[in-house]
């Protein structure tokens, strides 16, 4: 058995420039996302663009699905700017895609990247064209393409087409695996469509979404060893809570170890009402479990057992990480390198004060039955001992005290 003790080397791909935002050509894997607002709300839209842009997310895909959206789009971009959202947007475009770029130029130029489904961008005779129409629009207004394949939506005369000549082999395949094949089928063509239109290597991104893990390991793999296109990862449909968590984080944490991989997506369903921005969380948190990227300073915490039985751990646990997240978008700015911070909040003497000392600053929490008191260690090092009800905020206070002494801007010329 091997033991990867860091993630292997990236596959080597074209670099796509997406208003400023690299991905591929062995630049970090970038954290993309999508709205579930309708397009044509223009507050509601901006406003969710916003949050997700200030959660971490480097892309953010809108849909336009029809003329009131396309309308919207450049207004969107326009309240953006006024709140100094500088983030790539992505138009997501079905079916009449070549119609609404052509009726709306504003909104062919507002956006940085077209997504074309080469499913359902047309059908029989008017498929060609319509295809090429997009690839065209986006040549004239020098827009990267991303051609991302759906199996929910595979274009069926070539699966047709496939499964004939698979009943009439030697050894036909399985039906699974010739479905595998017209969808990376599917997306190498459309891209060798593209290319020979003339849109450039270099503004084109594949993706190929199914929603059962280890289809899409097959997928893209086949993809990874055919082509040197930018691709972006994603399992689509994964679904609600941890169900869609796990299987999005199997799937793309096989993929990324194994190098393949240039910009991310977690498909969750979210709960009625939910926070959107979770799904940016958790690329974010699997990019950073994984070795590859750093957003934010780690949390260290014990899952707890019978030795903790007070909640005084978890709790302080929550606040820091709470607190982390939310002062994030100001650290970035005044701390430079902040991410990189780790942070231990344990709960009893067993691995506490080991685990604190392993991390940047750490403390131990007393467990069942052990003194009421909470050691501090900084840099491996014990420093003080807190007491009494104030734990929590003097923790806090340390922290902060670390951050700006560590991270804080210097000022040369004084020095």
């Amino acid at each position: 058995m091997t033991f990867l003790a860091a993630p292997l080397s990236r596959r080597q791909t074209v670099a796509v420039d997406v208003a400023g935002v690299k991905v591929g050509g062995g630049h970090p894997v970038v954290v993309q996302s999508m709205t579930n607002t309708d397009t044509a709300d223009i507050e509601a839209t901006a406003s969710q663009v916003a949050a997700l842009a200030r959660a971490g997310s480097e892309l953010v895909r809108i849909t336009v699905d029809r003329d009131e959206a396309a309308a919207a789009v450049p207004h969107i971009r326009e309240r953006l700017l006024q709140w100094n959202v500088d983030v790539p947007l992505v138009g997501d475009f079905h079916y009449i895609g070549h119609k609404l770029l052509a009726d709306h130029p504003a909104c062919a130029e507002a956006l940085d990247k077209y997504r074309i489904n080469p499913g359902n961008v047309g059908f029989k005779a008017k498929r060609d064209t319509q295809f090429a129409e997009i690839v065209e629009k986006a040549i004239h207004y020098g827009k990267p393409v991303r051609i991302g394949v759906n199996w929910g939506s595979l274009d069926q005369e070539l699966l047709t087409q496939l499964m004939d000549e698979n009943s009439r082999a030697a050894v036909p395949r399985s039906a699974r695996e010739v479905m595998h094949e017209a969808i990376v089928q599917s997306a190498l063509l459309s891209a060798e469509r593209a290319e020979e239109i003339g849109l450039g290597r270099d503004r084109i991104i594949l993706s190929a979404k199914v929603s059962q893990v280890q289809d899409l390991i097959a997928v893209y793999v086949e993809l990874a060893q055919r082509s040197n296109y930018a691709l972006h990862l994603g399992l689509t449909e994964a679904g609600m809570g941890s169900k869609g968590l796990v299987a999005s984080s199997a799937a793309m944490g096989l993929l990324l170890q194994q190098g393949i991989g240039d910009t991310i997506r977690y498909s969750l369903t979210p709960e009625p009402g939910g926070d959107r921005t979770k799904e940016v969380i958790a690329s974010q948190e699997l990019l950073q479990t994984m070795g590859f990227r750093s957003f934010v300073p780690v949390v260290a915490a014990c899952p707890g057992c019978g030795r903790t039985t007070s909640t005084v751990f978890q709790e302080l646990a929550r606040d820091v990480q709470d607190y982390i997240r939310a002062s994030m978008p100001q650290w970035r700015e005044k701390y430079p390198g902040v991410e990189a911070l780790n942070l231990a909040v344990m709960g009893c003497i067993v691995n506490g004060p080991g685990e604190s000392k392993h991390a940047d600053i750490g403390i131990s929490l007393p467990g069942t039955g052990e003194h009421p008191s909470a050691p501090v260690y900084i840099d491996g090092e014990r420093v003080t001992t807190l007491r009494g009800d104030g734990i929590v905020a003097e923790f806090r206070t340390i922290v902060e005290a670390y951050i700006e002494r560590r991270f804080g801007r210097r000022d040369v010329a004084a020095e």
